[in-house]
């Protein structure tokens, strides 16, 4: 998607640095790079982010958040965004892009779900300590219910590329809206699914990954009606079909059977944790095509796609 060249970004939604976060552990860090797979699990189980423990709270039902688990926010980590300003400036650098995204996609769910606690993003390189534990730039990015927190290396887009995404803008800010849609199944009490049912096609974890994808997809049904604070116009052209077919480009090349071919020559289906190419494609079409959260309930579909 394009930004509006004099639309204004609110750098206060984003940290860097790789000093984000609280230290701690005993939850799961969510999302994995929007491709996860084995090897990112077991990465962080080896690290410590993974593993049981509780830490994910919830709400009692759909767009009743609970703030019982939400923390006070961070002071900025060193991270210097001085360079991003504009709408103009989106359209040209990731991190940037990044930025106009969060401020985006919170805008939409303030705007969409009452009580609706906002989230920062830190970007990092290299390494980052969270609430969850220490990670690296190989488990991609991903979500913390423990800081309620989103963390992102922006090298990953150029990894995307190399699993077959086109690279466009929309590929990236797909990502990332991904990303919030765990910050908002956090704050519904749908994210502890994805660890009492963890493997499987139609695990609890993989219908919870499905569900960020259709909650990416409603996003970017709405994203040309988001502002940032006052302004009365909004930041984001209207999506091309173009723009869709490049966030469908990065949804097919972070669909387990497609890494698990690239990485081990075979299928195993059993092993799933986010769900097929055709699955993920699926589900973020849904979204898209409904604009409507409701029509998200993969908890519910007897056929994931």
């Amino acid at each position: 998607m394009t930004f509006k060249e004099n639309a204004r970004l609110d750098r206060s939604q984003v940290g860097g640095g790789g000093s984000g976060g609280r230290r701690g552990g005993g939850g799961i860090a969510v999302g994995g790079g929007v491709g996860g797979l084995l090897l990112v699990i077991l990465y962080m189980l080896i690290q410590g982010l993974g593993g049981g423990g509780g830490g994910i709270g919830g709400a009692q039902g759909p767009w009743n958040f609970s703030t019982s688990n939400v923390v006070d926010d961070q002071e900025d980590a060193t991270g210097d965004f001085s360079h991003c300003q504009t709408g103009a400036d989106a359209n040209e650098h990731a991190d940037c892009r990044v930025i106009g995204t969060v401020n985006s996609v919170q805008q939409y769910w303030n705007s969409a779900a009452d009580g609706y606690q906002p989230a920062k993003t830190i970007m990092f390189s290299g390494a980052v300590q969270t609430g969850c534990g220490a990670a690296n730039s190989q488990v991609g990015p991903f979500y913390c219910p423990l800081d309620q927190q989103v963390y992102i290396d922006v090298s990953f887009f150029q990894q995307l590329e190399q699993m077959g995404a086109d690279g466009g803008p929309l590929a990236q800010m797909y990502v990332v809206a991904h990303e919030y849609g765990h910050h908002v199944q956090n704050q519904l009490g749908l994210l502890n699914r994805a660890q009492q049912d963890p493997q499987g096609p139609e695990s609890g974890a993989v219908r919870v990954e499905l569900q960020a994808d259709c909650f990416a997809g409603v996003w970017v049904a709405h994203a040309d009606g988001t502002r940032t604070g006052d302004e009365s116009d909004a930041m984001l052209e209207r999506v091309t079909e173009d723009q869709i077919s490049s966030a469908l480009s990065a949804a097919e090349a972070v669909g387990d059977d497609r890494i698990q071919e690239q990485m081990q020559g075979r299928v195993t289906p059993e092993n799933w944790t986010h769900g097929s190419s055709e699955q993920r494609k699926h589900w973020f079409m849904t979204g898209y095509e409904s604009g409507d959260p409701n029509a998200c309930d993969t908890f519910a579909a007897d056929d994931l796609g």
